[in-house]
């Protein structure tokens, strides 16, 4: 878990800003080349847009720095939660565009064009670029109960802590809105303007989709939902104990397919792998499919063994955003889309 500093922003800003090319040079000969879910639920503070910024993170760290942040580094998914609530980012790491050079699903409504793609994809994350940028503060989401930031290198992560201290953001074992609440105030002391008409419309749009869902999940108990995500080799039945959404939705009373945890633990307790020829080992009527770039989309897959599954027959497959983006905006299609499909689902397996 990389280091949280809490050394303030002019010296180091002055440092890579105002000493041109060799001081760069200088910073990065420290960091070398460019290779490359704690449950706590600590505070953040509201801050005003000029004076001292602190916010303690879901790591239980504190970052505070002179005055807030104005050159933010953050994973896609957080650039796009906070550009949501008004507050844009420099640069981002993490699926940003297509192989087209398309806005990738993860990045949201944020203009691509306008930010520093430090890494496109797992593994990717060039530090000169990021030293570059002067960075204030860097965000991710975290995954795992060791505070593991998403998307940031192992290999790199020391480096990478020592340009500027970091923040992460908990969906790992907690339902969905408590992350949304975590980034709310996140966006909140970045000076985030959460009394604009279209946040709150958006929040209040969330809670009634979650009224639906739980309406939905009511009225069909019969209806049995799997989570799914396609790769070329094997099919991967998620679990709901670790996911962020799955977990929400089956609090509102959804009926998900649950592998067993000795089946999950290969995947390290999030997801069972099955070949192909397996794939229809469960029983479901709807089938959520990942929806990340990096998957095989259910119109792309090619599978017979696929074709035949029940619900796919019956026109049953839905998507589904295991990263989601961290904005009640974002999160209402998550909710409307499993609520809509289970109100006119019909039970086929």
């Amino acid at each position: 878990m990389p280091n949280v500093r809490t050394t303030s922003s002019p010296s180091r800003r002055g440092l890579l800003a105002a000493g041109g090319a060799l001081a760069l040079g200088a910073a990065l000969a420290a960091c070398g080349d460019d290779k490359g879910k704690d449950a706590g639920s600590g505070k953040g503070t509201t801050a005003a847009k000029s004076g001292p910024w602190s916010f303690t993170d879901d790591r239980k760290k504190t970052v505070k720095l002179d005055k807030v942040p104005a050159n933010i580094v953050a994973f896609t998914g957080v650039g796009a939660a906070l550009y949501d609530y008004g507050v844009q980012v420099k640069g981002v790491f993490g699926p940003t565009k297509t192989a087209d050079g398309k806005p990738d699903v993860q990045a949201g409504d944020m203009d691509v064009s306008k930010v520093t793609v430090l890494g496109n994809t797992w593994g990717q994350f060039k530090i000169e670029k990021y030293a570059a940028l002067a960075p204030d503060v860097l965000i991710s989401t975290m995954f795992d109960a060791a505070g593991t930031l998403w998307y940031v290198p192992d290999e790199s992560k020391d480096k990478i802590a020592q340009l500027a201290p970091s923040v992460g953001i908990s969906v790992y074992d907690r339902q969905l809105p408590q992350s949304l609440q975590r980034m709310w105030q996140l966006a909140e002391s970045l000076g985030g303007d959460m009394k604009a008409a279209k946040v709150t419309a958006a929040k209040k749009r969330f809670e009634e989709a979650a009224a639906r869902l739980r309406a939905a999940a009511k009225a069909k108990p019969g209806i049995k939902v799997m989570a799914g995500s396609a790769s070329d080799q094997l099919f991967y039945v998620s679990g709901t104990n670790l996911s962020v959404d799955l977990e929400y939705f089956k609090a509102l009373g959804v009926n998900f397919v649950e592998p067993p945890e000795s089946a999950k633990a290969k995947g390290g307790g999030w997801y069972e792998s099955l070949s192909w020829e397996n794939v229809d080992k469960y029983k479901a009527d709807i089938i959520m499919m990942d929806d990340r770039s990096s998957t095989i989309q259910p119109a792309d897959i090619t599978k017979a063994t696929w074709k035949k599954l029940p619900a796919v027959t019956a026109g049953q497959v839905i998507s589904r955003s295991p990263e989601p983006i961290l904005s009640y905006d974002k999160c209402v299609p998550l909710l409307t889309t499993l609520a809509e499909a289970l109100e006119k689902a019909e039970k086929v397996a």
